[in-house]
């Protein structure tokens, strides 16, 4: 499935170019336009999906072993030390097609662990409340609720 409207399909579809690293039957990886470093490169998948919630079962493991590929295809090619390997869903998701952003990272490279401040929790209490909403709704999502 395509959407007509997406850009992400319109790159993959040919129809708008980019600059592409990869391309398989499920994925197509291009450099990112306003990237975060040099190399930072942008995986997607071919059918129009958009976050990581609506990939089908069937592409999971094609798109994420395509995710490793890459990211070790990033590290090695431009001698970084690592990747920050990435999606966002919905949340500062420019375009409303999943993709994952496979960053080169170096050692002092000025990038402190996530993009955001973090935060800790007020009391073990409030952990456990937020630990076992998580872990009950995994169970009830598993059980197909």
């Amino acid at each position: 499935m395509v959407d007509p409207n997406c850009l992400f399909c319109k790159i993959a579809a040919g129809a708008v170019p980019a600059p592409i690293v990869f391309e398989d039957e499920t994925s197509i990886a291009f450099l990112d336009h306003r990237p975060v470093f040099p190399g930072h490169t942008l995986l997607s998948p071919k059918q129009h999906v958009e976050t990581l919630a609506g990939l089908p079962a069937t592409l999971i493991q094609p798109f994420f072993a395509d995710a490793q590929l890459l990211s070790r295809a990033v590290e090695t090619a431009l001698a970084a030390d690592g990747t920050f390997v990435a999606i966002n869903n919905r949340v500062s998701q420019s375009v409303p097609h999943l993709h994952v952003h496979i960053v080169p990272r170096r050692k002092k490279d000025g990038l402190r662990g996530f993009f955001w401040p973090r935060q800790t929790y007020k009391t073990p209490e409030e952990t456990e409340i937020v630990r076992k909403n998580i872990a009950d709704t995994v169970l009830r999502l598993r059980a197909g609720a």
